[in-house]
């Protein structure tokens, strides 16, 4: 019988891992290191007049969450599996190595999903970093760029290891709330022009 690992233990370890990835995030795009790598994802390339992704998706944004997440993938899970032996059963059963292995596609896959909106709202005239008027586009858009994110890194996850359902609504449900406070944070220390 396939072990299938516990939904609210992967959904705390997923959500204190991104956390920690997070913060290193944070930290690199606020560096002087990371201005030289302010390159465009799409080259300044456009389809039909308007741009790809636009300024806002660039490389520098790849940098560190993927291999930033692989680490603190395999360190929460060396910690756990030290100090509580017995929540560490409760997750998926690899060793560490697989850890960041998965961590690290987990990051590509939570960047990467912010691409497809990007590439949306382009299409709609919106421009990068902006918000539509209308109130009704307005609020689907504001929650479309908190769940991208979250939805890209569980579906690339998903790929990899069995992710249990109750997984998927636990991450979503404290993720939003986590994603607003990471914009709120870029925001605050002009790293971002708004907060989504």
């Amino acid at each position: 019988m396939r072990f299938t690992p516990d939904p609210v233990a992967c959904a705390a370890f997923l959500t204190a891992a991104f956390v920690l990835a997070g913060l290193a995030h944070v930290f690199w795009l606020r560096s002087k290191a990371s201005e030289q790598f302010c390159i465009p994802l799409d080259g300044g390339l456009t389809l039909a007049g308007k741009r790809i992704f636009g300024n806002h998706k660039m490389l520098r944004g790849f940098m560190v969450i993927s291999p930033a997440a692989g680490l603190s993938f395999a360190l929460l899970f060396l910690a756990v599996r030290f100090a509580a032996p017995e929540s560490a059963r409760l997750l998926w059963q690899l060793p560490v190595w697989q850890y960041t292995v998965i961590g690290f596609l987990a990051g590509f896959g939570f960047m990467a999903g912010e691409l497809p909106n990007s590439f949306v709202k382009r299409r709609l005239g919106i421009p990068p970093g902006g918000a539509p008027a209308n109130p009704f586009p307005r609020a689907a858009l504001f929650l479309a760029d908190r769940m991208d994110s979250i939805l890209g890194m569980m579906l690339v996850l998903s790929l990899v290891v069995p992710v249990p359902p109750w997984t998927w609504v636990y991450v979503f449900v404290t993720g939003i709330g986590l994603h607003w406070i990471f914009s709120a944070v870029l925001f605050a220390f002009r790293v971002k022009e708004r907060m989504a």
